[in-house]
């Protein structure tokens, strides 16, 4: 990140095809360091390959499957760079629109790091007017992240919007545990994701305390699970996408759901 704008790439898929097309494109470059940031474990697949690929081309995107606010105003965005954090933030966005159906939450998926930087700062960062069209001028912003917090902020602390961007990344917590431990220990988990977001939309401050103990509580019940039976709990663990028709918002949503590595893709 700190190398000259001219050079440096970096690119974090959130599924398998998105890693496929991500993967096409560096090895189709020259004169770049490409630095691609991805898991080996199996994990949900989101987007079909054209749609991966025109992702990728955008390099940054609402996904208007897992958005409500096609047809409201946009009380809060929902955004994630990274395989698990996109993961786990799409789990936060199913429980809000699950709990509060009313709020119009917007989905931001970020593959290319670097589109949040200002434009005259890097070649492929987005203009003031993209950022605040993609991320809005008022809403609060609730950003995971697999990597330091800060990093975020130092891209985006030229934007007009910056103040409603809180990032939750990693914290220096963790050692030999679960895969869902270590984002409950950094505090990038769907549950502690969806608190924050509770806490962040002045309408539900005050009328969302019985759903915000409830999450709570289900922090307590996987720090017992786990160290009880030493694995995560089979509704983390076997997570997918499951928006029933009737709570879908008005766009359907891509093939989400399906398990897959990218060895199962090429």
């Amino acid at each position: 990140m700190n190398k000259k704008a001219e050079i440096v790439r970096v690119y974090l898929p959130p599924d398998a095809n998105t890693l496929l097309s991500t993967t096409d494109h560096c090895l189709r470059s020259t004169q770049y360091v490409n630095v691609v940031v991805a898991g080996k474990q199996p994990a949900p697949q989101y987007l079909t390959m054209d749609e991966a690929i025109k992702h990728c081309t955008k390099g940054i995107g609402i996904w208007d499957w897992a958005s409500s606010d096609q047809d409201r105003s946009t009380d809060l965005v929902m955004a994630a760079a990274g395989d698990v954090p996109t993961m786990e933030a799409l789990a936060a966005t199913e429980i809000l629109h699950q709990r509060f159906p009313d709020l119009g939450i917007r989905f931001i998926n970020v593959v290319d790091i670097m589109r949040l930087q200002d434009d005259r700062e890097h070649p492929h960062g987005l203009s003031d007017q993209q950022f605040v069209s993609l991320f809005t001028p008022q809403a609060p912003i609730v950003f995971a992240y697999h990597g330091y917090p800060w990093l975020i902020h130092r891209l985006t602390y030229h934007r007009s919007n910056h103040d409603n961007i809180h990032v939750r990344g990693y914290k220096e917590e963790g050692t030999t545990t679960t895969p869902f431990d270590m984002c409950v220990l950094n505090e990038i988990d769907r549950y502690s994701l969806a608190i924050d977001a509770i806490d962040r939309v002045p309408q539900l401050m005050s009328s969302a305390a019985h759903v915000r103990q409830a999450l709570v509580d289900k922090i307590i019940e996987h720090n017992h699970y786990i160290r009880r039976y030493g694995e995560d709990m089979p509704e983390v663990a076997g997570w997918v996408w499951q928006m029933s028709a009737d709570e879908e918002p008005s766009v359907a949503p891509g093939p989400a759901g399906v398990l897959s590595t990218a060895g199962d893709n090429v």
